[in-house]
């Protein structure tokens, strides 16, 4: 985890978005990968993005995870999901989300959008804590991480978890295929 100080997010709410201490406090007590295990760091807001961040704290860009929300529109209404990625690879929007949704055209969702959307800060969404009828699709890469570092809902801090712990989030759908690696 580079040099992130980490500590139990849930005894940090402070560094935590609203959405994401609820979520927390709704965690599935038969969860094989305890609560306990989403630590949380204090960072630099300014060191957020994920090229800088991973600079910044020696975290590798294998480690760290990207949560983009993506929207495509059919017969009127928008649907909305979530993607999450680690930062070596890109999610196939137009090809693999879009097939998902059912929509002729998906790209990423407007940042005011996906800010009032998520009650989140861009550049800190993360998977825990989304909207609960939002797909949240999950790269298989993401969940064998052991441990990978994703958005806190907030750009101050990163929250640290084991990789499988995602799958036992509300929504999420593990996408073979999602990401493609960066060249």
């Amino acid at each position: 985890m580079g040099t992130l100080k980490t500590e139990p997010a849930r005894s940090r709410p402070d560094l935590l978005a609203p959405p994401v201490t609820a979520a927390l406090d709704r965690w599935p007590v038969d969860a094989s990968v305890g609560v306990d295990g989403v630590l949380v760091a204090s960072i630099d807001a300014t060191l957020a993005d994920t090229a800088a961040f991973c600079a910044a704290y020696e975290v590798g860009l294998e480690v760290s995870a990207n949560c983009v929300v993506v929207a495509g529109k059919r017969e009127g209404t928008v649907r909305y999901a979530a993607c999450v990625v680690l930062a070596t690879t890109r999610a196939d929007v137009n090809g693999v989300v879009r097939r998902h949704l059912g929509v002729r055209k998906a790209s990423f969702a407007p940042m005011a959008e996906a800010v009032e959307l998520t009650g989140m800060e861009y550049g800190g969404i993360t998977p825990i804590g989304l909207p609960g009828s939002w797909p949240v699709l999950v790269d298989p890469r993401v969940l064998a991480t052991p441990y990978v570092i994703v958005g806190s809902g907030v750009r101050h801090s990163k929250i640290a978890m084991p990789g499988p712990a995602l799958a036992v989030l509300p929504g999420v759908e593990v996408v073979e295929g999602l990401a493609r690696p960066v060249d």
